[in-house]
């Protein structure tokens, strides 16, 4: 039986480097250099999105071994998208290479999450019940594969928090696409869409069903707790000091130079 939850993670990653491919070309911006930076994200994507739910694989009754946490344990949007970033951070320090990378990145990262997020929603918990008319009871084969969701047998509406996702992460990539050409600060729609994704995943986690920590919160809730703040400051600061109002346009690399 071929694995869905990973198959559209896969190809979530291939709309993401397909899509990265394109800005990269309309940007003009140097090809081998940022594959590699998009390569560094892709390892660090991919390892703190393993690591960020290890504890609770290893708390469920999991193998403290790193096999079994790379072949079963789960995966989270959030700490990739950390791990991402620190990877592309990470990488281009590395290389050597001095300037922002965001806007290329954007875009990708908000459309492959959206394809990704179609595998979560056809085979894990889409919600908590709710009374709303677009509430979904998933189909009694499919509800009998979804692991610890006593209410998706019960035959009870379930909020589709997935596709509430999948529907805001396409909306990302529409504003995005519309502010590459309008938002003349380097490297900033990338910063955009974590604020953007940050703010929702906040909002839908009190109806998505994941375990509650502390204070009626999610693990992911806490998580933006903290690092929410400082974004929000970094957008005030640029707001403050009319950073988005005569902005002079990125160089761009002229067609035929050295990439």
């Amino acid at each position: 039986e071929i694995p869905t939850h990973e198959v559209f993670v896969l190809a979530g990653v291939a709309v993401a480097l397909a899509v990265f491919a394109y800005e990269n070309r309309r940007q003009r911006t140097p090809g081998s250099v940022m594959w590699s930076i998009a390569a560094g994200a892709l390892l660090g994507g991919a390892l703190l999105a393993k690591a960020s739910t290890a504890w609770r694989f290893v708390a469920e009754g999991g193998e403290a071994t790193l096999t079994a946490i790379l072949l079963h344990g789960g995966k989270s949007v959030v700490g990739g998208l950390a791990g991402a970033y620190a990877g592309a951070v990470i990488t281009k320090r590395l290389i050597g290479y001095r300037h922002k990378t965001g806007d290329v990145f954007a875009p990708a990262v908000a459309l492959g999450i959206a394809v990704g997020r179609i595998g979560c929603f056809l085979t894990e918990q889409i919600g908590t019940p709710t009374s709303l008319p677009w509430g979904i009871v998933p189909p009694a084969d499919v509800a009998a594969r979804i692991p610890n969701c006593p209410e998706c047998t019960s035959g009870v509406p379930l909020h589709p928090s997935f596709l509430y996702e999948i529907g805001f992460c396409v909306a990302m990539y529409v504003l995005l696409s519309w502010l590459r050409d309008r938002v003349q600060v380097p490297g900033e729609l990338f910063k955009i869409f974590l604020l953007g994704y940050g703010l929702f995943r906040f909002a839908v986690e009190f109806v998505r069903g994941n375990e509650v920590m502390a204070a009626g919160l999610s693990g992911t809730q806490i998580f933006l707790a903290f690092t929410m703040p400082i974004l929000i400051g970094y957008f005030i600061r640029q707001l403050r000091t009319r950073a988005y109002t005569g902005a002079a346009p990125p160089v761009a690399v002229a067609a035929g130079s050295p990439r």
